[in-house]
C-alpha cells in the first residue's frame, strides 16, 4: 500500500492515522470515565487522571501530524459522488471533528495551567499556557467537559455517516479509509 493518498484510496498514512486518533480518543474518554470507579485522591484515580491528560496531549500531537497529511494529498473522491448537501455536512463534520481533536487537549492544557497543576507528557512536564487562577479553571473545566460531551456525538454521528454510506448508499465513503485486504 502507498503512504500517500490517491484519487480513490486514502494512504497508509492517513489510515493509520485515522484509526489511531481513533483509538488514542477511546482511551481518553475511557481513562476520564473509570477514574469514578476510585475514591478521590486514590492512587488508581490519580494514574487514570494523569494519563488521560497524557493521551489528550499525544491527541494534541497527532492532530497537527493529520492535518499536514491531509493538506498534504490530494483526499480521495467519493463514488458515485453524493449530493452537494452531504458533501457540505461531510465538511462541516470533518471541520468540527478537527475543532475538537485540537480544543479538547488545549482546553485541557489551559486547565491544568489555571489550576496551577504539573502538565505531564510521557516522563516530561509540559509548560503552563497560563497562570494560576482558580477561578478561570473553574470556567475551563465547564467548557471542557461540554465540548467532551459533545464528542461523544460528534464521533457517533462521523461512524453512522460512515456506516450510513457503506450500508445504505454503498458507496466507498467507508472502504476508502480502511486498510487494504491482501
Amino acid at each position: 500500500m502507498n503512504w500517500k493518498n490517491s484519487t480513490t484510496r486514502y494512504g497508509s498514512l492517513s489510515i493509520s492515522l485515522h484509526w489511531l486518533m481513533l483509538i488514542v480518543f477511546i482511551a481518553v474518554y475511557a481513562t476520564i470515565n473509570l477514574r469514578e470507579l476510585y475514591e478521590k485522591g486514590s492512587d488508581p484515580r490519580e494514574a487514570l487522571k494523569t494519563w488521560h491528560f497524557m493521551l489528550g496531549m499525544l491527541a494534541f500531537a497527532l492532530v497537527w501530524l493529520r492535518i499536514v497529511a491531509r493538506f498534504s494529498d490530494p483526499t480521495p473522491g467519493i463514488s458515485p459522488q453524493p449530493p452537494h448537501k452531504q458533501e457540505l455536512a461531510a465538511k462541516l463534520l470533518h471541520l468540527a471533528l478537527y475543532a475538537l481533536m485540537i480544543g479538547m487537549p488545549l482546553t485541557g492544557w489551559l486547565l491544568l495551567s489555571a489550576a496551577g497543576k504539573p502538565i505531564p507528557f510521557f516522563g516530561l512536564e509540559l509548560p503552563a499556557l497560563i497562570g494560576e487562577n482558580k477561578d478561570l479553571a473553574k470556567q475551563i473545566k465547564e467548557l471542557h467537559e461540554f465540548v467532551g460531551t459533545m464528542g461523544y456525538f460528534l464521533i457517533g454521528l462521523h461512524a453512522v455517516a460512515a456506516f450510513y454510506h457503506h450500508y445504505i448508499v454503498r458507496d466507498n465513503t467507508l472502504t476508502r479509509i480502511l486498510p487494504e485486504r491482501e
